[in-house]
Order: C-alpha cells, then sequence, then structure tokens
C-alpha cells in the first residue's frame, strides 16, 4: 500500500538531476553511509536518519571527533534502508569488512569517488 496522500504511490519520489530516485521524505529514512577524506584515503562509516543534514554537519565540522580531525567529509557511498534497526545491522556488517572490501563496495557504484552529497 502506497503512503501517498494523492494515491499515487509515483509522487512519493523524487528524481535528481543525476537521474538519483529517493523517496520524498528521504530526511527521514534510515541509512548507513561511507566518507571518506579523498580517493582512497581514510574511511568512516555512519549511519542515521537524515541523511543530508548529517552529512551537512559532517562538511561543517560540527560533529566532535574522528572525521573532524580527520577531515573526513566526501559521501562516497550510501544505502537507504527502511528501519533503523536495519541500517544499525548493515553499519556493523560494514564495519567488519576489510578496507580492500569497503573500497570494492564503493567503486562498485562510485568509481571516481565523487561526492554524493551534491546530489542531494
Amino acid at each position: 500500500p502506497s503512503s501517498s496522500r494523492s494515491g499515487d504511490p509515483a509522487l512519493d519520489f523524487i528524481t535528481t538531476n543525476r537521474g538519483a530516485t529517493y523517496k520524498k521524505d528521504f530526511m527521514k529514512q534510515p541509512a548507513v553511509y561511507i566518507l571518506a577524506s579523498k580517493i582512497n584515503g581514510t574511511l568512516y562509516i555512519g549511519v542515521t536518519s537524515n541523511l543530508p543534514q548529517r552529512i551537512w554537519q559532517h562538511k561543517n565540522h560540527l560533529i566532535e571527533g574522528f572525521t573532524k580531525s580527520y577531515k573526513v567529509d566526501r559521501l562516497v557511498y550510501y544505502e537507504l534502508h527502511e528501519t533503523m534497526l536495519e541500517a544499525i545491522a548493515r553499519e556493523k556488517t560494514l564495519k567488519k569488512l576489510g578496507r580492500a572490501q569497503k573500497i570494492s563496495l564503493i567503486e562498485n557504484s562510485n568509481r571516481n569517488w565523487r561526492d554524493l552529497f551534491e546530489e542531494f
């Protein structure tokens, strides 16, 4: 069943100028993400319920800790999940991967390590 107020499920989605499609309530959707300092640089894996806001916070160095200290603020990979529990479970799985596996995951969908935040 659709949660669309209009009754048309297609109206629940938006498409960016780069062709990516997201739920309109994307800002409230659980997500796991990978940040990098640069191509093949330092990596950070996190989870959030508001991906655009969280990445903006990283980019503006508003979050104390690892990402601020090491200037890790380039969004290179993310996954959207239905529930926060699913997103947290996936975050834990990704954190257990070796560096080569994480890089492979990034490069399979973002070969040039472009900053995906620019798509929001």
